[in-house]
């Protein structure tokens, strides 16, 4: 298993982000569920070793990223797009992508034909050497894509990657996920259902801090089988059955 978590817990002040999740996850894409405020984000942070854990027991790609070596290796190892990509106006796409690469001590002979494939595989060719500034909001999102996939990492953390992203982006997102899915571990974090029943093998669903279901999207479509329960399509409803049984 690329994610290996037992008990985790993360707490924010008085808050406790994520409140004794057990996960686990190998190659495949793996979608992570749950409304606005369930600890995603924080879930998410904590596997891209950006914050530590309060408590419990966090392995990612067989190593603890406790320690400084490790952990290290790991970020080498790593793509991580966070919710929001802080950017240099000035840097055109292809600089960015670049300096990412570099962060991630990819060597150098390497980089050129690796941010290349990155800019293609998100539809950004026609627009490498632009300056960020110039770019809208959902390109500036593909770029955000493009510097997590850069190092053709084992383990790819994307958090809410489709927001900004037309329809027809969307499809071609889902299956680039699925791609990237048959050689790494794929977690994506989203409130957008139907993604999530796209392109994941396997889902997780938070709740204030918790993991309240795990397994299949057939299996949480099934959950709203016969329930009175929110919802315009049958996965929409599995998710609000859940929910709500979770939260009586």
């Amino acid at each position: 298993m690329n994610v290996e978590i037992t008990d985790l817990t993360r707490r924010l002040g008085r808050t406790q982000a994520v409140a004794g999740v057990d996960l686990a996850a190998g190659p495949g894409v793996f979608g992570l569920l749950g409304p606005n405020g369930a600890g995603k984000t924080t879930l998410l942070r904590l596997m891209a070793t950006v914050i530590p854990p309060t408590s419990g027991t966090l392995r990612l790609l067989g190593r603890d990223p406790g320690s400084y070596g490790p952990r290290k290796e790991i970020r080498r190892r790593l793509g991580y797009l966070p919710q929001n990509l802080g950017y240099y106006p000035g840097f055109t796409v292809v600089e960015f992508i670049e300096y990412f690469a570099l962060l991630k001590e990819m060597p150098a002979a390497r980089i050129p034909a690796a941010v290349a494939a990155a800019v293609e595989r998100v539809d950004l060719g026609g627009k490498a050497k632009a300056k960020l500034r110039t770019l809208s909001g959902g390109m500036l999102r593909r770029v955000g894509i493009a510097q997590a996939i850069v190092n053709d990492p084992e383990l790819l953390l994307l958090d809410e990657p489709t927001a900004g992203l037309d329809p027809e982006q969307r499809v071609a997102f889902r299956a680039l996920l699925r791609d990237l899915g048959q050689r790494a571990t794929v977690v994506v974090s989203t409130h957008l259902v139907e993604d999530v029943g796209a392109a994941c093998s396997e889902v997780a669903l938070m709740d204030q801090g918790k993991i309240v279901f795990h397994g299949t999207p057939a299996e949480l479509t099934a959950r709203g089988e016969g329930a009175a329960a929110a919802g315009d399509a049958p996965l929409e409803r599995g998710y609000s059955a859940v929910l709500t049984a979770a939260r009586s």
